[in-house]
């Protein structure tokens, strides 16, 4: 797997095939890249873990100034695990738009 650093994103303001922001338990998310076909997940240099945004706002922000073409919000559905089934892949895709509407 590749690792991106947040710092590197933000000083190159990389194209960006694909920005996958997956929803973790309703308050963090992480950031997946896919540049010149190769994903990645975003890390932070100083940690060297995968960098948890508490808002989607965070991640806007993050990526205004990049050129993506493509992003998506992946929510994981913790059904399964909440009534004892093995844990299946319901997760809901969904369009994501990196330009804020408000």
């Amino acid at each position: 797997m590749i690792i991106y650093m947040l710092q590197d994103v933000l000083a190159t303001e990389p194209n960006i095939d694909i920005a996958s922001v997956e929803s973790h338990e309703m308050s963090i998310y992480i950031l997946r890249l896919t540049i010149a076909g190769k994903q990645g997940v975003v890390y932070e240099k100083s940690t060297q873990r995968p960098k948890a945004f508490r808002s989607l706002e965070q991640v806007r922000a993050i990526l205004s100034r990049c050129n993506v073409a493509r992003a998506e919000l992946i929510h994981h559905s913790p059904f399964d695990e909440m009534i004892g089934n093995p844990q299946s892949n319901n997760s809901m895709v969904l369009p994501f738009s990196i330009r804020s509407s408000v």
